[in-house]
């Protein structure tokens, strides 16, 4: 063989191994209908590991799944990390990171209480969630429990699906501030602490609580929460849950794709499977929406504060006036008793009426003194 002829068959082997290098220490370019999928692990658990089993088995494409919290799906959909999310909340306005953002329903589930369950309470009413949240009820025994402290629990992660739709339920706005001393980064963690705790109380959802043994749901004003009793209106803490993505995804093919995949009936028995209701089989009851909110609102005692003022008129003597800090303290508690905002007023107040009485007591001394001069 000669020189030339080997220099080739060297220059060839050469090439060939630098390709294969290269190709090997390239990362392989994502399949056009691989989507990645992150949120909130009340998404995750409830429906996502299903879908994204069927989504593969009918070969429509591969869905990847980081099941963490409802922000960091959202945000990640905004920054193009991921290309869904999941979000147990429509979106927050005031959020800029949200404002390029589509939600679409596509099911309903139900926001429950649970308890640990020899917890011998087991309803609730809506006034009841209402003031513990708002600290107004700390003890067990004000709800037919034993006389120990109700250890609440909630998500740190802010603007929290699940919480901000109870919240926007009960309080009329879901960033409400609320008394929950015990936080958990996510609804999974809080499940655990609940079956730890013989007093604890925490939010999860009907999806992801009625398989698991060690929690107990309680009842609102004596409704036990199931599919039944969310469709024909009887529970009324039900919730929507939405698919997110960006309205500029280069992924829009994909999304569509799997946007269809969920209007399917093989995607709609997986969620009849986790106790939710397709959003397409909801219309009855969405039509219902403002009675329900009218009721939720009675009982919890807007409406009927409301009315009350109203149908006084004219005639009915305006409340005495109050001094600015007792006006601010009054506004604090009613919202949220043991709230920072709450314990700063009291302090402001208790300030104020020192120094009121210290005036007073400075007056009289020196009425006193005057007395005594004049006597002389």
């Amino acid at each position: 063989m000669s020189v030339v002829v080997r220099l080739l068959l060297c220059l060839l082997v050469f090439c060939a191994t630098d390709a294969l290098a290269k190709s090997a220490a390239a990362p392989a370019a994502a399949p056009a209908d691989a989507l990645i999928w992150r949120g909130d692990h009340t998404t995750g658990r409830a429906i996502m590991e299903d879908l994204a089993k069927e989504y593969a088995k009918a070969r429509l494409g591969k869905i990847s799944l980081q099941p963490f919290s409802t922000v960091s799906g959202l945000d990640a959909v905004n920054n193009g990390s991921a290309d869904i999310a999941g979000s147990a909340r429509g979106k927050y306005a005031r959020r800029v990171e949200e404002a390029n953002l589509e939600f679409a329903p596509i099911a309903l589930d139900a926001a429950v209480l649970i308890t640990h369950p020899k917890n011998p309470v087991g309803s609730l009413t809506l006034k009841q969630v209402h003031d513990i949240y708002f600290g107004r009820i700390t003890n067990w025994k004000d709800l037919g429990g034993p006389d120990k402290e109700i250890n609440l629990y909630g998500i740190a992660a802010p603007l929290d699906g699940v919480e901000y739709s109870l919240r926007e339920l009960i309080y009329g706005k879901g960033d409400q501030p609320v008394a929950v001393p015990r936080l958990y980064i996510n609804t999974a963690k809080l499940e655990e602490a609940i079956t730890l705790d013989p007093a604890g109380l925490g939010l999860s959802t009907l999806a992801n609580s009625f398989a698991n043994k060690g929690v107990k749901a309680l009842a609102i004003d004596g409704v036990q929460a199931s599919v039944r009793s969310v469709t024909d209106g009887s529970y009324p803490l039900y919730i929507t849950l939405y698919t997110v993505n960006r309205a500029d995804s280069p992924k829009q093919a994909a999304i569509d794709k799997y946007r269809a995949f969920l209007a399917t009936p093989a995607a709609h028995d997986i969620f009849r499977r986790h106790q939710l209701i397709p959003y397409a089989d909801a219309a009855a009851l969405l039509a219902n929406n403002d009675e329900r909110i009218r009721r939720i609102d009675e009982q919890v005692g807007r409406v009927a504060v409301t009315t009350a003022v109203a149908a006084s008129g004219p005639a009915t003597a305006a409340p005495a006036p109050r001094s600015a800090p007792h006006a601010t303290l009054s506004a604090a508690t009613a919202v949220a008793p043991t709230s920072a905002t709450a314990e700063a007023a009291r302090a402001n107040l208790a300030r104020a009426e020192a120094k009121k009485q210290a005036e007073t007591e400075a007056k009289a001394a020196k009425a006193a003194a005057k007395s005594g001069k004049s006597g002389n």
